[in-house]
């Protein structure tokens, strides 16, 4: 969404770098290249005249002219007033003492507010709660049964009393009354003993009297907690001005974006909060059910300066991967067990619950130079593999060694896959093996790093010293005798001087030979 942004700013950024001091003309230069930026990104004029005042204003000041690296300043005040602009905190749903919360949400008709409805209720119902979706579209054609296998979906039930529009004629007046089903779904949910209601109203596809009178009456019907603004990110400027009408209408408490995967410049979600006051509270990111997260607004302002969202990828981990296959993975690392294909499955299966791989990997920092990288990804490789993997018995998952030319002619044609592929597969794994063993013994193989505490490794045991071979001696005639001695299996004689500083062995009861010894020095010996 932010690529072309993002590019822009590092652009501008980049010719900043190497300048030990900055001059009125480098930060009004700075300014214009971020002014010309965020214009071509679709921002709302006034947002812009304001951000750019309050970068000038700060980048003039004793901030920017005291510190050690003020192209570095720079940056940390773009960040700041991004983090500004997109609403300063993070925003959580405010839930109601008195059970059940009721959120209802507005928007107009092609904003995505029905699958929102379906990616919300399945949020809140993993968050702990038990939301109840209410079809109070009508007007919409088939828009009451999308909602029923949205929610299906999502495992959250849905009260839908009334069939509204079928489709059969798209002028035809609504099938029923949506204020008496949202009144209804409330409840409902009162009576079932649901904590959160989330009531999905009609939208248009424009601004006009009809859809604000129905949208104020529903919200005077059912008093709601929260009342979210749905909007399309990749609208343009037009989001400002209908974000202004329903603001004026409804009176939302909150915004909600949708389709921030879509390559528009993102305009929107950088003048909705500022222009409206309103926090942007969830962002929809894709078209699954799971694409949905809370909007940070400090974690967008890093992604945007593609300094990454290392936070957000970390909570997705965290979410995906389970504590029980961690301690496994975590105990098989200790013993020094072989990776295999069992525990490739189950990673496998925790990554593809993360997301996209792209996405992932998007919001690693410095990500934003390596665009062509990522777009030549093809995460089809994923589900190949899989294939693979699953055409093995699970013998040959747990141990891949007895997989000889025959099996793996048979899990390439049960795959679908070449043998080579298999054969590749194989390769990894035993090099991904190696890896593991090597980062047990001595953190993946570096050299002069130790091995992890407790845990064994290559370093010597405590009171061993390491043994030396003993190599031959430049000397023809020593090494004449060394050869014969070991050709009659007897050790070589001790060179003088080995063993002790006096030449004597290494016994306690090791004798000097005197015989090579200077003439007289046997009596500082008492001899």
């Amino acid at each position: 969404m932010f690529s072309t942004l993002s590019d822009r700013l590092s652009a501008t950024f980049k010719n900043l770098r190497g300048k030990g001091r900055l001059s009125e003309a480098d930060v009004a230069a700075t300014v214009r290249e971020i002014r010309t930026a965020l214009l071509e990104a679709d921002v709302a004029v006034p947002v812009v005249r304001q951000f750019t005042a309050a970068v000038r204003e700060r980048a003039l000041g004793a901030e920017v002219s005291g510190a050690l690296n003020p192209a570095q300043q720079i940056v940390k005040i773009v960040n700041d007033e991004l983090v500004s602009i997109l609403g300063g905190e993070t925003r959580r749903l405010q839930l109601a003492k008195n059970p059940p919360t009721v959120i209802m949400l507005a928007g107009l008709q092609g904003a995505g507010k029905t699958t929102l409805a379906g990616k919300l209720a399945r949020y809140l119902r993993a968050e702990g709660h038990t939301p109840l979706l209410v079809a109070a579209d009508l007007q919409r054609p088939n828009a009451v049964t999308q909602l029923q296998v949205v929610g299906e979906r999502a495992g959250v039930p849905v009260y839908a009393p009334e069939p509204g529009n079928q489709g059969v004629d798209p002028d035809a007046a609504t099938a029923g009354d949506p204020v008496s089903v949202a009144r209804g779904g409330v409840a409902e949910a009162t009576a079932r003993h649901h904590d959160v209601v989330i009531v999905d109203t009609a939208g248009r596809l424009g601004i006009d009297q009809v859809l604000m009178q129905q949208a104020g009456d529903i919200r005077a019907a059912v008093q709601p907690d929260e009342v979210l603004f749905v909007i399309d990110a990749m609208i343009g400027q037009d989001a400002v001005t209908t974000a202004q009408a329903f603001l004026d209408g409804v009176d939302f408490t909150g915004v909600v974006l949708t389709k921030l995967d879509g390559d528009a410049r993102g305009g929107a979600a950088l003048s909705v909060a500022s222009i409206t006051g309103r926090p942007i509270m969830f962002a929809s990111t894709g078209e699954k059910l799971e694409d949905f997260e809370v909007f940070h607004p400090d974690r967008m302002a890093g992604r945007i300066l593609d300094m990454g969202d290392v936070l957000t990828l970390i909570e997705q981990a965290e979410k995906a991967f389970d504590a029980g296959q961690a301690d496994e993975m975590a105990r098989k690392f200790a013993a020094e067990e072989d990776f295999t294909f069992e525990d490739f499955l189950a990673q496998m299966a925790a990554v593809k619950q993360m997301g996209s791989l792209k996405k992932m990997l998007g919001m690693m920092p410095g990500m934003g130079q390596m665009k062509e990288q990522l777009d030549a990804i093809d995460e089809r490789d994923f589900d190949r593999v899989e294939a693979m993997v699953r055409s093995m018995t699970p013998q040959e998952r747990k141990q891949p060694k007895i997989i000889n030319g025959s099996r793996r002619a048979r899990i390439a044609r049960g795959s679908g896959r070449s043998v080579s592929e298999v054969n590749e597969l194989l390769q990894r794994l035993t090099e991904a093996q190696k890896m593991m063993k090597q980062m047990r013994r001595g953190m993946g193989g570096v050299p002069g790093m130790p091995s992890l505490p407790g845990m064994g490794g290559p370093g010597r045991k405590k009171g061993k010293a390491p043994t030396r071979k003993k190599g031959k001696s430049g000397n023809p005639a020593k090494r004449a005798e060394q050869e014969r001695q070991a050709l009659e299996g007897k050790p070589a004689a001790a060179a003088p001087g080995a063993g002790s500083a006096f030449g004597a062995g290494a016994g306690a009861d090791a004798v000097p030979d005197l015989s090579q010894l200077p003439p007289g020095f046997e009596k500082f010996l008492g001899r």
